[in-house]
């Protein structure tokens, strides 16, 4: 695996060319891929930029969009109903505005707290698996979710 190319110690974009027969060119290994292969490197933490090998105008916002509804038909939905509706009806003047000020810091939010709630749950979880041993119970709020239930002895049957 090759590192990403840096500039200004930041990870330069993939770039990839659109062609009008629907294809999409990596340039950076010369093969042709598919928006799967686009997808994959943007969850692995990549930026891609995707130009009209003919124009040159940037596409990535109209392929980031299709690879967007390629998964939603795949889970059979994006949007509920009734957002979508909103989203038709009101088209680029209230839901664009809302898109484009609100949506992306409200995604980065949730992301940022499930983090910090996964790693809390999983700072208790290793809490918990440490506690073997008698002294280790004593200070620990959890002891009791971590311990052995208590058995009754044959004299207190």
């Amino acid at each position: 695996m090759t590192l990403p190319e840096k500039e200004n110690g930041v990870d330069k974009p993939l770039i990839y060319k659109k062609y009008a027969n629907r294809r999409i060119y990596d340039t950076s290994s010369s093969t042709y891929v598919t928006l799967e292969t686009v997808a994959e490197k943007i969850r692995q933490g990549r930026e891609v930029q995707v130009v009209d090998a003919k124009t040159k105008t940037d596409v990535t916002a109209f392929i980031l969009t299709q690879i967007v509804l390629e998964q939603a038909k795949r889970n059979n939905a994006l949007l509920p109903a009734p957002v979508l509706h909103l989203i038709i009806r009101y088209g680029d003047n209230v839901l664009m505005e809302f898109f484009e000020s609100y949506l992306q810091q409200i995604a980065t939010n949730y992301i940022d707290y499930k983090k910090a709630v996964d790693s809390q749950f999983k700072r208790w979880l290793d809490m918990g698996m440490g506690m073997g041993n008698g002294s280790q119970r004593e200070g620990n709020p959890f002891s009791a979710f971590f311990s052995a239930p208590a058995t009754k002895s044959e004299e207190e049957i």
